[in-house]
């Protein structure tokens, strides 16, 4: 008798079939014509690095936004990635090798069972932490081993406000999710991440982009 296959495990089989060509399509999200680079640009200028910072990334993908950390923390930073799919983690070990990174470590963990190392300087997330179903706790558990001044920075994607169901489905029928379409717009994560970021952060800060189509949100440890 075949087994169920429960969220985190559809998750994983999602993004492996995601894996190698994510670096191309997740360019034509959340809106064409308004490049995800210039996004990710924004949210790790947003954790406001200096160099010799280390940096966790939630659900680090293929390591898209590596480069910008390298850039701002330097040789002297450390970089720690973490992410539930190996063919993910995969990629990304291929772009810190062809990099010549010394100072990234890659992890598979469950973000939600993750232990952040106490005092880090910044936490970032990239068009991910709305797939995580206990996105508030990891949000909580970052904020809590964040140094003082440090910075917890979400990009991800959300629904229009007042938008008709059927147009917001077809918009982001591009949104890979652990489960239906339908179940995450129901589920409405960016307002869980919203209401966590003010709840566990400092100077917590909420910014629309894209149409509203994606947020930027940005809260400060205490």
């Amino acid at each position: 008798m075949r087994h169920p296959i429960n969220r985190r495990e559809r998750l994983i089989e999602t993004y492996r079939k995601k894996a190698e060509h994510y670096d191309l399509t997740s360019r034509f999200y959340p809106v064409p014509g308004y490049p995800q680079s210039a996004q990710r640009a924004r949210a790790v200028r947003a954790l406001d690095l200096h160099a010799g910072d280390t940096v966790v990334e939630v659900a680090c993908g293929t390591g898209l936004n590596f480069p910008l950390i390298e850039r701002a923390v330097g040789v002297k930073g450390r970089i720690v990635g973490i992410d539930l799919t190996d063919a993910m983690l995969a990629r990304a070990a291929k772009r810190v090798e062809a990099n010549g990174w010394s100072n990234v470590s890659l992890l598979q963990v469950d973000a939600v069972e993750f232990g952040f190392p106490a005092g880090i300087g910044a936490i970032l997330s990239t068009y991910a932490l709305t797939q995580v179903e206990g996105c508030a706790q990891v949000i909580a558990n970052g904020a809590a081993a964040l140094s003082t001044g440090g910075r917890w920075v979400v990009l991800d994607l959300k629904i229009p406000d007042r938008t008709p169901l059927w147009l917001t489905r077809l918009g982001t029928a591009i949104v890979p999710t652990s489960g239906s379409l339908d179940e995450w717009i129901m589920r409405r994560p960016w307002e869980t991440i919203h209401t966590a970021m003010q709840e566990c952060l400092d100077d917590a800060s909420w910014t629309e982009l894209c149409f509203g189509t994606a947020f930027l949100a940005v809260g400060t440890g205490s």
